[in-house]
């Protein structure tokens, strides 16, 4: 076995093909040669926690910086609308919750079927197959766009039947009329971000996020208020951007820079869609039940009595632990990209570590982020509203939402191991019972039933996330990963379609 200083990290100029024993017929499956070697002692554990995180880092680094770019995009919009009126931050931050966040989280999720997909077939030297996933799941999800586009239409309707206030639901509802070009961009970005993120390709991703933030920093500020345009300059500007990144994109990759990975359109794009379909759902339900129970906390404050100070107040807080939030979903698409190579590759042992090395990364930066958060607890509120009531608020809130920054700097990173594994399915159940049988009637108990308002939904709640984390860790824990790299090994045989009989197939492990 090779030394960890010998082996190569698999980044696009030092990709292996080296070949391993797969399970054949019920064989035992052997791991790769270039597996990471059994680690005996605090020496070896140290070596080896250098040599893997600057691999993570190498990816995590420029994953952070996006994700950080990207949400800051609809952020900065909602920290703008703050300055306008009440109403104008109500609108952004329901149609940035509810609406686009819906739309959000089916599109991320169902797009997040290709970093199982693209990763693990990256992983095993199969660059021809990743131009076709993303064309499937460009396919997919522009269909799936047309019909949320209905939601879009009808926001306003929408947003009343769920107990929004009438003026809350009119300026949120014209909001997401106007939004509705950001919905085809989340179509074709997702499939994109996820096809360059398996080439370990990030810090092109990087530098146009960059762009694109730069430039709808400025562009909102002069038409939202500068020239008073307000909410129409904000849906301007919030659509430019998410285009820019797309079209950015898009000419990167039909520039040739992809190699192989990238031959140009084909007709396979349409074959075993019904299958693509399948475990795109099962992703989407994995990543909805997640941004939908964030989403959850806005809503239910909008039921509150002094419902539009509640609404500002909790947009905030969720506003900045959305923030926090992106660095660990930069971790996410780390160790998703680490764990979807490595077993593509047959290093069950080196996928293994990289989740234990990206897990206590994380949660130390989140623990430095809430000290932080907790030292400056009474100045950052004025960032986001003039409105000293919205203030108080926030500020009341800051413990719990410290803690929460703590418990969802490790939740992310799992998820991220459960999407380059393949265990979408399995993760959806586990969000069921956690978030939705636990978590938000727990939250609803608390602020209504015992009145305990904003910070009662909030505990119950976190609640669920604290239950859900504990499970992810335990499924960890237990997981044999000699047989999910050989699971890997399986699917991509099916996706890559080698077996005609395989057409047919479903894979059920995910």
């Amino acid at each position: 076995m090779e030394d960890s200083e010998q082996r190569q990290p698999l980044l696009p100029s030092t990709l292996t093909n080296a070949h391993h024993n797969n399970r054949h017929d019920g064989a035992v499956f052997t791991a790769g040669v270039n597996d990471i070697p059994p680690i005996t002692g605090l020496r070896d554990f140290c070596r080896e926690f250098s040599f893997e995180s600057k691999k993570l880092w190498y990816l995590c680094g420029p994953a952070i910086f996006t994700s950080l770019a990207q949400f800051s995009l609809g952020a900065i919009t909602q920290t703008l609308a703050g300055h306008l009126s009440t109403i104008d931050l109500a609108a952004v931050s329901v149609e940035n919750s509810v609406i686009a966040g819906l739309s959000f989280g089916i599109m991320l999720g169902m797009g997040s079927a290709l970093e199982t997909l693209c990763g693990q077939a990256y992983g095993a030297g199969q660059l021809n197959m990743l131009g076709i996933y993303m064309q499937r799941s460009w396919f997919i999800l522009i269909s799936t766009a047309l019909l949320m586009s209905l939601l879009y239409i009808f926001a306003g309707a929408f947003l009343k039947v769920i107990g929004q206030t009438p003026a809350i639901s009119h300026a949120a509802g014209m909001f997401s009329i106007w939004m509705i070009p950001q919905l085809v961009a989340y179509a074709l970005n997702f499939p994109i971000e996820k096809f360059l993120q398996a080439q370990s390709k990030i810090m092109v991703m990087a530098w146009i996020a960059a762009a694109a933030l730069v430039l709808h920093t400025v562009f909102s500020w002069l038409l939202m208020l500068k020239l008073g345009w307000g909410l129409v300059g904000a849906a301007v500007v919030l659509n430019s951007s998410w285009w820019f990144i797309v079209l950015a994109r898009l000419g990167y990759i039909f520039s040739g820079t992809c190699g192989q990975a990238w031959t140009g359109f084909s007709w396979k794009a349409f074959q075993h869609l019904w299958g693509f379909v399948r475990l795109s759902l099962a992703s989407a339900v994995m990543m909805c039940l997640e941004v939908w129970y964030f989403m959850a906390l806005i809503l239910f404050a909008g039921y509150l009595k002094n419902a539009e100070v509640s609404v500002d107040a909790m947009s905030i807080c969720m506003n900045v632990l959305g923030w926090t939030i992106m660095i660990s979903f930069g971790m996410n698409a780390a160790v998703s990209v680490r764990v979807s190579n490595e077993l593509g590759a047959a290093h069950p042992r080196t996928a293994k570590f990289s989740l234990v090395v990206a897990v206590m990364t994380s949660f130390l930066i989140g623990l430095f982020l809430s000290i932080l958060l907790l030292i400056f607890r009474k100045q950052y509120p004025s960032l986001f509203s003039n409105d000293s009531r919205v203030k108080d608020l926030v500020i009341d809130l800051t413990p719990m939402l410290a803690i929460s920054i703590v418990i969802d700097s490790v939740q992310p990173v799992l998820s991220g191991v459960a999407i380059g594994a393949g265990w979408q399915t399995a993760v959806a159940y586990v969000n069921v019972t956690c978030y939705y049988l636990v978590g938000i009637p727990l939250g609803l108990l608390l602020g209504y039933k015992l009145n305990f308002g904003v910070l009662g939904i909030w505990i119950g709640m976190l609640g669920g996330t604290i239950l859900q984390t504990c499970v992810l860790i335990f499924m960890v824990y237990r997981t044999n990963w000699n047989t999910e790299a050989s699971l890997a090994q399986d699917r991509i045989k099916i996706w890559g379609g080698h077996n005609k009989d395989s057409q047919v197939k479903e894979i059920s492990e995910t």
